[in-house]
């Protein structure tokens, strides 16, 4: 099986401690895909090899059938937290790779337009509330025009009714982008309002242990009983993998 974005983890480790093994992930052209499992299986380390950001495993990555061997353009990176400068405006900030020309960029309007941020271009991130600031990383993620977005947990600090209007965000950016999503979650609900596929790490070392396909149709009501009935399937393989 060939995707869009092929990773192949034989192994992962920090000094003794063996992070991942035996890890084959594949993402399909315009899906989500959520990664899920208990802290410290191995989650953000598969994001960090998938980015190219970490090159210290034995494995390959390959996008479209070609070896990827460093970061690249095609895949954007959101953080758990914004990671904004805070001496840069919300418009420097988002076009932070073309330096400060890069602030009069038409894209920076039209993506502070998508993310609800009409007006901010000159704000500081202080003047921001922490859904704004998110609003302007997914905005900087977007800037380079990748193909491909990893998000590591990125709605996690927010409170509950902003985490669901960034995550209606992500799924209308995704659509309008034509985007491939990987994303790191803790939160099942999450995971199942956005995601195509759901798959669940083991532990110690993180290997892949089951997937489950969302196949709800979007836009999904949040308290929909089909969701309702695989979240508990979810959580009943969590308890066996001994995550909870």
């Amino acid at each position: 099986m060939s995707g869009l974005l092929d990773i192949a983890v034989n192994e992962k480790r920090y000094g003794e401690r063996e992070v991942l093994r035996n890890m084959r992930l594949h993402l399909q052209q315009g899906e989500i895909v959520s990664l899920i499992g208990a802290s410290g299986c191995g989650k953000s380390t598969l994001l960090s090899i998938a980015s190219g950001l970490d090159r210290d495993f034995r494995g390959s990555i390959h996008l479209d059938g070609k070896p990827l061997n460093g970061v690249s353009r095609d895949i954007g990176f959101i953080f758990q937290e914004p990671r904004l400068f805070p001496w840069l405006t919300v418009a420097e900030n988002i076009s932070f790779e073309l330096g400060h020309a890069g602030a009069s960029d038409p894209r920076v309007a039209a993506l502070l337009g998508e993310v609800g941020l009409d007006g901010y271009a000159d704000a500081l991130p202080k003047q921001l509330s922490g859904g704004q600031a998110q609003r302007v990383a997914i905005a900087r993620g977007l800037f380079t025009q990748p193909r491909i977005l990893l998000l590591d947990e990125p709605f996690s600090a927010v409170d509950a009714f902003t985490r669901m209007k960034l995550q209606d965000l992500l799924i209308r950016v995704a659509q309008q982008h034509a985007l491939t999503i990987l994303l790191v979650t803790h939160d099942i609900d999450e995971a199942l309002y956005l995601s195509d596929r759901i798959l669940m790490l083991d532990t110690e070392p993180g290997a892949m242990r089951t997937e489950f396909t969302v196949t709800e149709p979007r836009p999904r009501k949040r308290a929909d009983i089909h969701l309702a009935s695989l979240k508990a399937e979810i959580l009943e393989h969590l308890h066996a993998a001994h995550a909870l």
